[in-house]
């Protein structure tokens, strides 16, 4: 998610403990989970697979005092998944956190900008 511009981005990560509580992917598959009811098709809708939506769902449920994501098992009925009062408001949260973060390393930003070399790297490795 670009947080200033096409070629500098800055993107915010809250750890707690040895775990990523929350992030720019799990905030993206948290309004993916919110927008579409279901796990896997937020999953598709990002790229991953269903494994790896489903233990980033896992950590941040685990991260806080109570689930951000509900889920009802499949069958005839279907199954589902949707965000709690605590995760609209984490996200939120996170989402004013990149803002006035944004906004606090704007002038910064534009600075390092215009050191960059004039194309990126092909391989970022």
């Amino acid at each position: 998610m670009p947080i200033h511009s096409p070629s500098l981005r800055l993107r915010q990560r809250i750890h707690y403990g040895n775990a990523i509580a929350m992030g720019p992917g799990k905030a993206q598959l948290l309004q993916q989970i919110a927008a579409s009811g279901s796990i896997s098709a937020a999953a598709r809708e990002m790229g991953m697979s269903y494994r790896r939506a489903w233990l980033l769902v896992d950590t941040l449920n685990q991260c806080f005092r109570s689930p951000l994501i509900e889920t009802a098992a499949g069958g005839s009925g279907g199954g589902g998944a949707q965000i709690t009062e605590l995760g609209h408001q984490v996200l939120t949260l996170y989402q004013q956190i990149e803002a006035k973060t944004t906004a606090a390393v704007a002038s910064e930003l534009t600075e390092l900008e215009a050191l960059l070399a004039a194309q990126p790297p092909s391989d970022p490795h």
